[in-house]
């Protein structure tokens, strides 16, 4: 078995001013047992020689690791458009850093107990809540989407009060970094904007290190966060996921897909989709994502501003529209099973979703069988136009086909699926946990003897609500 102190852990982000975190140990959970262990995640890591029970001592609190100065992360953001000033990690430890052969890699334990960021909260979160978060993070890596990962999953006897009383658990997530747009605004719209310039150096030298020694940097950084927020929102879009809380704080300087709340992907296709209960206004419905990553880009711009002046920062803000309509584009070629570029792609992709709209079909489902839909009866002017656009590429059927498939998945996480494997976690089952996390893993293969998975959720699924609270 791997020894922990051959493991290279650390924690940069520790070595920055005090203002930014507090260092700090957490709360174990009582006579913890595992959930679900991603073997693959830590094959990655370099963790796969270690027992999962072991690792569960280590993220429990219960084994101290040299080198991780675990700390909970200040921060602020705009929630639902509205400014909190002090939000910060209420629920989790950020444990360190581990380098890995995609870079480093933050460990971080959601769940972990109170920190001085929990303000009235338990610093708990439920088995619920993370079996979604811990399911969903791999079904956004299966369909090559930028995401934070989980790499174990545990609960106790420790009960936790919501709505009802749930069984609690720990979720042990990673992501190439854990800061986000909150903390920029953290320092600038508190008072401590002499610590921007302390920030935006330790964020390009750990994630941009090709613009350390030039003079823009700062600019070039910026631009670099626009395109990833732009480039990941318009990969949302084309996959029909909805993130359901798209505040400031919940959004990477990376791009990477996080915090996953009252997430939901689009079963029939229905483009004003709000998967938060919460949201009684529609800020973050499916169809605003969008605009709401260009809302959080310019509230960046506006923390940024002592460090880049205003020109720059328009003239970034103004390229957002560009780098999403490019990849939305360049997406939805692949998912209609074209390689050629046409002027006139973007209308057909719209007529497509119009099509989809109106006659209500499942958004997941008609892609993976676009092959069948565009030469099968003609019954819709779509089909023709399909049929002609098809042409124009000068490739057989069975490549339009392989290429549809390679672009479509055939399973996603409904959030049916999710919630039958949660009521059987509850009871100490986590069978259905581990088989969806096996499909979700590589959702555009065709498992056989799971078609089940993949079909229309039933009525009693498609409307489920889903609440922000974890």
């Amino acid at each position: 078995m791997e020894k922990l102190e051959n493991i290279n852990f650390k924690n940069s982000f520790g070595t920055l001013s005090e203002d930014f975190y507090t260092k700090q140990g957490w709360s174990p959970l009582p006579k913890a047992k595992l959930v679900s262990f991603n073997y693959d995640l830590a094959k990655e890591l370099g963790l796969e020689t270690i027992n999962p029970g072991y690792l569960i001592k280590i993220f429990n609190g219960e084994v101290s690791v040299p080198n991780s100065e675990p700390l909970a992360m200040a921060y602020a953001g705009h929630q639902f458009g509205n400014w909190v000033p002090q939000l910060g990690d209420g629920r989790g430890i950020l444990f360190g850093q581990i380098k890995t052969a995609n870079g480093l890699k933050d460990l971080h334990i959601k769940g972990a107990g109170k920190t001085p960021y929990s303000r009235f909260g338990d610093g708990r979160a439920v088995l619920r809540s993370s079996i979604r978060e811990y399911l969903c993070g791999e079904a956004m890596h299966g369909l090559k989407i930028p995401s934070s990962r989980s790499l174990i999953i545990f609960t106790g006897e420790e009960p936790v009060f919501r709505e009802t009383t749930e069984p609690g658990a720990m979720i042990v997530r990673t992501a190439s970094t854990h800061i986000r747009f909150g903390n920029f605004e953290y320092l600038c719209h508190n008072g401590k904007q002499n610590l921007l310039p302390e920030l935006i150096d330790h964020v390009i030298e750990e994630y941009f290190p090709e613009y350390v020694e030039l003079e823009n940097k700062n600019e070039l950084f910026f631009e670099a966060v626009v395109k990833k927020t732009a480039e990941l929102i318009a990969a949302w879009q084309s996959v029909g996921f909805a993130h359901g809380v798209m505040n400031t704080d919940n959004m990477s300087i990376l791009g990477e897909t996080f915090d996953f709340g009252p997430f939901g992907f689009l079963e029939n296709y229905q483009p004003d989709y709000i998967c938060n209960h919460s949201d009684y206004q529609g800020r973050y419905s499916f169809n605003n994502q969008p605009n709401i990553g260009l809302w959080n880009c310019q509230a960046l711009a506006s923390a940024l501003s002592p460090l880049i002046n205003e020109t720059q920062l328009k003239k970034s803000l103004e390229n957002y529209q560009l780098y999403f309509y490019n990849h939305f584009i360049h997406l939805f070629r692949g998912k209609l099973g074209l390689i050629k570029k046409d002027h006139k792609d973007f209308e057909l992709i719209e007529e497509t979703l119009n099509f989809l709209k109106q006659e209500k079909l499942d958004y997941t489902n008609f892609f993976r069988n676009l092959n069948g839909f565009i030469f099968g009866d003609k019954k819709f002017s779509l089909q023709e136009k399909l049929r002609k656009r098809f042409e124009f590429e000068e490739i057989s059927q069975d490549k339009h086909e392989e290429i549809v498939k390679a672009n479509n998945p055939k399973f996603i996480l409904r959030n049916y699926l999710a919630q039958v494997a949660i009521e059987k976690a509850e009871k100490g089952d986590f069978s259905e946990v581990n088989k969806l996390l096996e499909i979700l893993k590589n959702p555009f293969l065709d498992h056989k003897g799971l078609d089940d998975y993949a079909k229309e959720s039933p009525e009693w699924g498609k409307n489920l609500e889903i609440s922000c609270s974890s």
